[in-house]
């Protein structure tokens, strides 16, 4: 008697989810019940997008409005992230600046057919690359002018104005939020196969073809993350994203 692949999908990431309860439990690294509600969580919201998306790559119109969709849930995670308070909203503003220097060229370039498909996929991942870079940024920003105020106050003494002197202890920010995007794009073949690389070489067959969207993809990511880290720097730098008062 054989198992449908899809069953033995199921049960194979049902035995690995108990695993991973199992392991949490008797090694006490953590509650027994993250692995099951974060894969839970996971099949819900993966299972939402699936059906959502069945419908909306067939026009780039639907297409272009589940980005927009995502674009506003990588904004609020990257202020949340950040705990900036409301101030953070204006991260939204680093994101789009991101997204604003690599998607156009690379869909009116030619390099990719403009679809639906290309505009989610190729948008998603870039959105959380440049989310994640956007939100550590901000979030260390933050912290060095919190642990180096006195720093921030000995510029202000001697004459700095206020951007200047917080821009002298931010430099190590942009470092770290950097760090992740070109770790990625120095490994990528020798340590990770990326979603990009492996979904062209399933779907067409052409290593050649899945090493070039991964190139073209990893090349944006750099792009995208470093716009938007300076532009959420001078965001902390200008006072415009900070911490909330304690009340």
């Amino acid at each position: 008697m054989t198992v449908e692949p899809s069953v033995a999908l199921i049960v194979l990431c049902v035995a690995m989810v108990v695993a991973a309860a199992l392991v949490y439990r008797f090694t006490g690294i953590g509650s027994p019940f993250v692995v099951p509600k974060a894969a839970f969580r996971a099949v819900l919201q993966l299972g939402l997008i699936a059906l959502i998306l069945a419908a909306a790559l067939r026009h780039l119109w639907s297409a272009a409005l589940v980005l927009l969709v995502m674009f506003g849930a990588a904004v609020f995670t990257a202020v949340r992230r950040a705990q900036a308070g409301r101030s953070g909203i204006w991260l939204g503003l680093a994101v789009a600046t991101g997204i604003a220097a690599v998607m156009p060229a690379t869909l009116l370039s030619g390099a990719v057919p403009i679809h639906g498909v290309t505009l989610v996929s190729i948008g998603g991942i870039l959105l959380g690359g440049t989310m994640t870079s956007t939100s550590l940024a901000a979030r260390r920003g933050l912290d060095a002018i919190g642990q180096r105020w006195g720093e921030v106050e000995a510029a202000l003494s001697l004459g700095f104005t206020d951007r200047p002197a917080r821009r002298m202890v931010l430099t190590g920010a942009a470092t770290d939020a950097l760090i992740p995007g070109v770790d990625q794009a120095r490994t990528v073949g020798l340590v990770t196969l990326p979603g990009a690389f492996i979904g062209v070489l399933l779907t067409s067959g052409s290593a050649a073809q899945a090493g070039a969207v991964q190139v073209l993809v990893l090349i944006g990511l750099m792009l995208s993350e470093a716009c938007a880290v300076a532009v959420a720097l001078e965001l902390v730098a200008r006072a415009l994203v900070r911490r909330p008062r304690p009340t």
